[in-house]
């Protein structure tokens, strides 16, 4: 359920998301910067593993409705400093705090995703070379439209 801004009730503006909606923003996007990286996306399997390995036990059926930013808002602050941890960041990032570093982190993150989607786009282009443009720029959307939905490697 979203909830709007207040110069927004007259139902014109952009529904704010939802906490939910939020962590599950900031899960998706640490999961694509580890591909970004140039690194082999990380499986339910894996990051349950190195969360029981720190003593903390997460449910695939969890670790998904967090990932979707479906169901009940997930505050442990514990699961969410080791997943922090799990992924070598802030704790701050994931679990709200008042100071800009979650901001930084997050604008960080977001380069580092967007450096990766023109990557694919600059292959793609490269490698389709004699294909129209009109081709391209349908690919080009579908990968900017596929780069900005969940990342679904971590759903094995």
């Amino acid at each position: 359920m979203s909830t709007k801004t207040p110069n927004e009730a007259g139902g014109a503006g952009t529904p704010q998301p939802t906490p939910q909606q939020e962590l599950a923003r900031k899960l998706n996007l640490l999961l694509d910067v580890v591909v970004a990286e140039g690194n082999t996306p990380y499986t339910y399997r894996e990051i349950a593993a190195g969360l029981t390995a720190k003593s903390v036990s997460i449910s695939r059926a969890r670790w998904q409705y967090m990932i979707k930013g479906e169901g009940p808002l997930v505050s442990d602050v514990r699961l969410l400093t080791e997943i922090a941890n799990f992924f070598g960041i802030a704790p701050a990032y994931l679990l709200g705090s008042d100071d800009d570093l979650p901001e930084r982190i997050d604008s960080q993150l977001e380069l580092v995703r967007m450096i990766r989607v023109k990557r694919v786009i600059n292959f793609a282009a490269r490698t389709l070379g004699d294909t129209s443009p009109e081709a391209l720029r349908e690919i080009t959307r579908l990968l900017e439209e596929g780069m900005s939905g969940s990342s679904d490697q971590a759903n094995e």
